[in-house]
């Protein structure tokens, strides 16, 4: 008797489409390290901008300007969401990556204050809002992406392209200010060497246009764009019909993003300016930790894809609602130290960012999924991540930093609480 031959596309594993992946990933990268060069380098550039005579002042003012950008993110989640939602996730992402590439390259070509007064802390704010205003719709245009084409029982190993991508760009941002701060005079540094990795965020930004210029339209949006059409009010309609996919978004995003603005952004200058350590060993304990945050993000959207969302995400919460006090009390001057806490915080980190977008993309319809996350993901961003480097150097300066490490660690038992009522939605299809 002869056997009946399988199907030789029975047999077939999935394959993950690595190129599409790097393609629509690549845009995110280069928006992060654009945003992250901003934070990195301003213990530099902070006086270009601000009068000089007061460092502490002239590095809020600094902060202030990178919080108020934060507050440009809803809007921009809203429009370039909608656009999202309406036009096509390729036309957004097209669009994003072209505002955050104008900016940086603004930036680094802007006067100082030494040269055009206040005009150049004007110019510097609007740099900023186009980029706040980009950022606000990469995220969620990205997040969405990367759901919509990945098969149910795989959306968690696409979703970690998000982070493996911002990681990579991030680890370029501090592996530079490495580099730059081992081969330059601080005098250099503070001079013109700060404006280095703004005009290569704008070179990498011309790359990663290209790039995405190759991306399809997914088949989600194909299939329910007549939806959207038809949706009227649809950031009230968010509220309206799926009033517990917005406070569950805005939950697990305040941590979050707390979590991100504390080790990637806020830890650099606090440690450097407050806590005295030495610029070089911060650059490289945060490179180090970096990455493995990169390495760890595939295995952790691995593992969510074979046992569920909510095991790593309840893991993370109470992990940084116990240890984030006593890791602040490590940032201090010695190699070692460093290395343990940007190590922990960002070797937790990725049991939740490595999902990130699969469980955004599972919280909305595909209508509404673009703004849906653009607004509500980027209103908390801004409320709590946007602030994060400010509030810590407001309580630094007034001899409370120990506070702002308190914040994180209660923000992480709300999200805790937040993640015990979400369903599990591991291998669930889009809506």
């Amino acid at each position: 008797m002869v056997e009946p031959k399988l199907d030789a596309t029975a047999v077939v594993r999935h394959r993950l489409p690595v190129r599409k992946l790097f393609a629509a990933s690549v845009g995110n990268a280069l928006e992060w390290f654009d945003w992250t060069v901003y934070a990195t380098f301003s213990i530099y550039f902070a006086t270009a901008f601000f009068p000089s005579g007061n460092d502490t002042l002239a590095q809020i003012n600094t902060f202030a300007t990178y919080a108020l950008a934060f507050f440009f993110r809803p809007l921009g989640g809203v429009l370039l969401g909608r656009l999202a939602d309406v036009k096509g996730r390729k036309p957004a992402m097209i669009l994003t990556i072209t505002l955050m590439a104008g900016g940086s390259v603004v930036i680094g070509l802007l006067p100082t204050f030494h040269q055009v007064g206040w005009l150049a802390p004007v110019l510097l704010l609007l740099a900023r809002v186009a980029q706040g205003l980009s950022l606000g719709g990469e995220v969620s245009n990205a997040s969405a992406y990367l759901g919509e084409i990945a098969p149910p029982s795989w959306r968690g190993r696409y979703s970690s392209f998000f982070y493996i991508s911002t990681g990579s760009a991030v680890l370029l941002a501090s592996v530079l200010g490495f580099v730059l701060a081992r081969t330059m005079s601080r005098a250099d540094l503070n001079s013109y060497g700060w404006r280095i990795p703004f005009l290569l965020g704008g070179l990498l930004g011309a790359i990663g246009l290209w790039l995405r210029r190759s991306l399809a339209e997914t088949e989600q949006f194909q299939r329910n764009r007549h939806r959207a059409t038809k949706v009227k009010h649809p950031l009230l309609a968010t509220l309206r019909h799926h009033p517990k996919a917005v406070g569950r978004l805005v939950g697990l995003t305040m941590l979050s993003t707390l979590c991100y603005y504390t080790f990637f952004s806020a830890l650099t200058p606090f440690a450097v300016k407050t806590r005295h350590a030495n610029d070089v060993d911060v650059f490289l304990a945060l490179s180090i930790g970096t990455a493995l945050f990169v390495v760890l993000q595939y295995p952790f959207g691995l593992l969510s894809d074979r046992v569920g969302r909510k095991p790593q995400l309840l893991v993370w919460s109470g992990a940084m609602a116990v240890l984030t006090v006593p890791l602040s009390t490590l940032v201090a001057p010695g190699l070692g130290k460093l290395l343990v806490v940007f190590c922990v915080g960002l070797g937790l980190y990725p049991a939740m960012s490595s999902l990130a977008p699969a469980i955004m993309s599972e919280l909305f319809p595909t209508a509404l999924r673009g703004l849906g996350i653009g607004a509500w993901y980027n209103l908390t961003v801004a409320v709590f991540g946007g602030t994060a480097p400010l509030v810590i150097s407001a309580l630094s300066a007034a001899g409370n930093p120990t506070l702002f490490f308190w914040y994180v660690a209660v923000a992480a038992a709300i999200a805790f609480l937040v993640i015990l009522t979400l369903p599990e939605t591991r291998g669930s299809e889009l809506r």
